[in-house]
């Protein structure tokens, strides 16, 4: 062994854990970090503009990868703009490591400048906090890190590097590389699943959470077509089926098909599989009712905390998808009843996936969103953030492979643009499109920067409605006609992107979008086109108008 400082221990284990990429925003706490990865060819780091967009960057590393997405940042501030993509990860079962530099170990407690306690700060956001004082500690806490963020439901770690222990040089010794340890089901539990299976008469499938992978997809493509059931997908779960499958039959959360709707409550077998059956999901826990469902639920999970949590199970199978499906693929299916109840469900998705209705305005959103779905390569990368316009890609796109949804189901704001730089970078052969609203982008729009300091070549899609509109659905349900803070002055966003030096357009009729759109696949850099939309076509079944108007009656039914 030789001599190293903590951020050459550090940068050496990260790599040894086949970490190759980190996001972050430089800080003077982590200086021997920045240091130690000069002049390595083995690790990049990315520069960011801002410490949140770089969490997003790895959290959609970790989606994309499977394995944890790494970001470094600064202690005080720099941490605490971190927090909205350790908060996504936590729900969105998404490995991921967040560095912060802290302040000295002999300043601790003082108050210092910038100092945060990060152990009592991201407790209810990651899997696991922890502040390292010994640099000879570091291989067993980064080992342990990559284990932790995996395991069970994957999830964020957080690791606070106090910055004199990154400057010790000492001897450590380095391990060997983590893998990623998934819980399997028992036979008997298997036993028990398929023959409950075999009695049903309306059973059905419901995907989402982390855990998956490209191999575990196909198991459940053979396992949906062995037993020919209808398979459907959680909140922004939609790409581990594709959609293409006859098996598939859409997606529930905000706005699903209400006759996927009324399958879900009139199942007498919902089999969720990697989906914690959250909030969003379940339209509020109106679809899957607690705590007592009254469909028979079978729910398989990594984590066993989860199983029985909120929902009384039937069935509680400890398991992460793959074992799982494995299991059930190894034999043999005996698929029952319900074949006219598979067809009718994938019937009523294409009707609803193809169906484009008129919406107000020289823009359709549905008539673009179809022309994507249509002429897109099937492993493209969408990635979005939070907001009404997000509707229109999860009704009328359908996505091909896993993964090719990059989006939050925590519902934070300014996503697509930073997760669709990373997804970039770690995937540079794939077409990788943003989809962002107004407000939204300009959460973290300013990580346009960051793709044309790097060469990433991404598609922004801008839908701009002046207004937060999701807040504005809200407020015109609940205070009709009295819209209060939530319309917006927006720049020039074509031009704003052209400041930036990336190519930018402003579409305002339908028929103008191909055009625009084949121009930014040809423009060789980060592209923005921004799509000028009337506020009235707030989404596929309703109108900005008609929210209000309902809202008036309803009032005035109640007196």
């Amino acid at each position: 062994m030789t001599l190293r400082t903590g951020g050459e221990i550090l940068v050496d284990n990260l790599v040894i854990h086949g970490a190759t990429i980190g996001f972050g925003v430089p800080g003077e706490s982590y200086l021997a970090v920045l240091d130690a990865l000069y002049g390595r060819d083995d690790f990049r780091f990315v520069t960011c503009r801002q410490e949140g967009g770089a969490a997003m960057m790895a959290d959609a590393v970790g989606k994309l990868t499977g394995r944890p997405g790494v970001c470094f940042v600064t202690r005080g501030p720099g941490a605490t703009n971190a927090s909205p993509g350790v908060h996504i990860a936590e729900h969105d079962s998404t490995p991921m490591i967040l560095l912060i530099g802290q302040v000295a170990r002999s300043q601790r407690d003082r108050g210092a400048f910038q100092e945060v306690e990060y152990r009592r700060h991201f407790a209810d956001m990651a899997k696991w906090v922890a502040e390292i004082n010994d640099a000879r500690r570091l291989p067993e806490y980064i080992s342990r890190a990559f284990h932790t963020a995996t395991s069970g439901r994957p999830g964020p770690v957080v690791l606070s590097l106090p910055e004199d222990m990154l400057h010790d040089q000492v001897e450590a010794t380095d391990p060997a590389p983590f893998s990623i340890v998934e819980p399997a089901p028992p036979a008997e539990d298997i036993d028990r699943f398929t023959d409950m299976l075999t009695l049903a008469a309306r059973p059905l499938v419901l995907l989402g959470g982390g855990g998956w992978s490209p191999t575990s997809c196909k198991e459940l493509a053979r396992f949906a077509e062995a037993w020919n059931l209808p398979v459907g997908a959680g909140f922004r779960a939609q790409d581990r089926l594709d959609n293409n499958h006859p098996n598939y039959v859409g997606d529930v959360g905000i706005g699903p098909n209400p006759k996927l709707a009324e399958r879900v409550q009139s199942a007498d077998l919902l089999i969720a599989l990697g989906s914690r059956l959250g909030e969003m999901t379940t339209s509020g826990y109106t679809l899957v009712k607690p705590p007592q469902p009254k469909q028979a639920l079978v729910h398989v999970f990594p984590e066993a905390s989860e199983i029985g949590r909120t929902f009384y199970p039937a069935l509680g199978i400890h398991a992460a998808p793959g074992p799982f499906l494995r299991a059930v693929n190894a034999r043999n299916a005996r698929p029952g009843r319900w074949g006219t109840w598979t067809a009718e469900a994938r019937d009523e998705y294409e009707a609803w996936n193809g169906n484009l209705p008129n919406v107000p305005g020289t823009l359709s959103m549905p008539e673009v969103v179809a022309w994507l779905r249509d002429r897109l390569p099937r492993d493209t990368v969408i990635c979005n953030g939070a907001g009404n316009f997000s509707m229109w890609m999860h009704r009328f796109y359908r996505y091909g492979s896993y993964r090719s949804q990059l989006a939050p189901t925590s519902g934070s704001m300014g996503y697509g643009t930073p997760a669709a730089v990373a997804a970039k970078l770690v995937a540079p052969e794939r077409l990788v499109i943003a989809l962002a609203g107004d407000g939204d982008f300009l959460m973290n729009g300013q990580e346009l920067a960051t793709a044309i300091q790097y060469d990433v070549p991404v598609i922004i899609i801008l839908v701009n409605n002046g207004m937060y509109g999701t807040i504005r659905v809200h407020q015109e349900r609940a205070f009709p006609g009295r819209p209060s803070g939530t319309g917006l002055h927006n720049p020039d966003f074509a031009a704003l992107s052209r400041a930036y030096g990336a190519h930018g357009e402003v579409v305002s009729h339908t028929h103008e979008f191909p055009g625009a759109f084949e121009r930014a696949r040809k423009a060789g850099k980060a592209a923005l086109i921004e799509l000028r939309v009337d506020p009235e076509a707030i989404s596929a079944v309703t109108t900005l108008s008609a929210i209000r108007e309902a809202a008036l009656e309803r009032q005035q039914a109640d007196g």
